[in-house]
């Protein structure tokens, strides 16, 4: 077998999704039922790399994973945006009138609420994953019961897809990080994005002159995310992306950045997968 990689939930989930897109068929799954197992796999060597979500074009960034990455020293090495989309399933036979209850993860029940409306005789439940009720439907041959999934859990699963593409936002992408406990994966003449973390003080503009001094060296600010500094109250970190033409100028920043900040990281340096 391949590499080892580490995704949030099973085969047929978007995770799954992503690990084929970037790394191809020969590789091996490290199925884990949440984010903190996927690092736990990744620091105990049980994988050799990670795919985690981290931000959807509607519901925004899945704030708890920054600081994963941070706190457990995990750098970024790619970046991956999955288009997704929700189908609803059930076993072969059954019917969208059959349906009871829809099991899914919060995020795609949420997604799909508009669609959901409209069927005012099936009750919404939350669960861990996807890709999970699709498995459980076929495994404990669940009647009255459709999971929101990628159609590759159909296709793995044997469900039949009984309304495609219900999300309410059609254009509704998520990005994913590739991690790993160690950074250099590619050239500096390849590398185009970076993500940094940095802290600063209390003073006037002191994130004005942070995000001045990337302007100064040419980086294109595509994110910016604070987050609560747990020990230190009212006090916040900086998570921010940045792309750039130039390697050189992200060196310069990085130089000054670190000058200028308080805790300055560089969490990863890596191709921008939106090109």
């Amino acid at each position: 077998m391949g590499l080892k990689i580490a995704i949030q939930g099973i085969k047929g989930s978007n995770h799954h999704q992503v690990a084929l897109d970037y790394f191809g068929a020969d590789i091996e799954l490290v199925e884990c039922l949440s984010f903190h197992q996927l690092v736990d796999e990744l620091l105990e060597g049980s994988a050799d790399k990670g795919i985690m979500a981290l931000e959807n074009s509607i519901a925004g960034s899945i704030i708890p994973n920054y600081a994963l990455v941070d706190d457990n020293g995990l750098h970024i090495i790619g970046e991956h945006y999955l288009n997704i989309h929700h189908h609803l399933m059930v076993l072969k036979g059954q019917s969208v009138n059959d349906i009871e209850e829809v099991r899914s993860h919060p995020m795609a029940l949420l997604q799909c609420r508009e669609y959901l409306k409209t069927k005012p005789h099936i009750k919404m439940v939350e669960d861990v994953d996807t890709a999970e009720t699709a498995k459980q439907i076929k495994k404990h041959n669940l009647k009255g019961i459709a999971a929101i999934a990628p159609s590759v859990a159909a296709e793995l699963y044997d469900l039949n897809i009984v309304a495609s593409d219900i999300q309410t936002i059609k254009n509704n992408s998520t990005r994913f990080i590739i991690v790993k406990t160690k950074n250099k994966e590619i050239a500096k003449t390849e590398i185009n994005k970076a993500s940094v973390r940095f802290k600063t003080d209390h003073k006037r503009g002191s994130l004005a002159a942070m995000l001045n001094v990337m302007s100064d060296c040419n980086l294109n600010l595509t994110k910016i995310q604070s987050l609560p500094i747990i020990e230190t109250p009212w006090k916040y970190a900086f998570f921010v992306d940045v792309t750039f033409q130039g390697y050189d100028n992200f060196e310069k920043a990085k130089s000054l950045l670190n000058i200028m900040s308080e805790d300055f990281k560089v969490l990863g340096e890596y191709k921008n997968g939106r090109l």
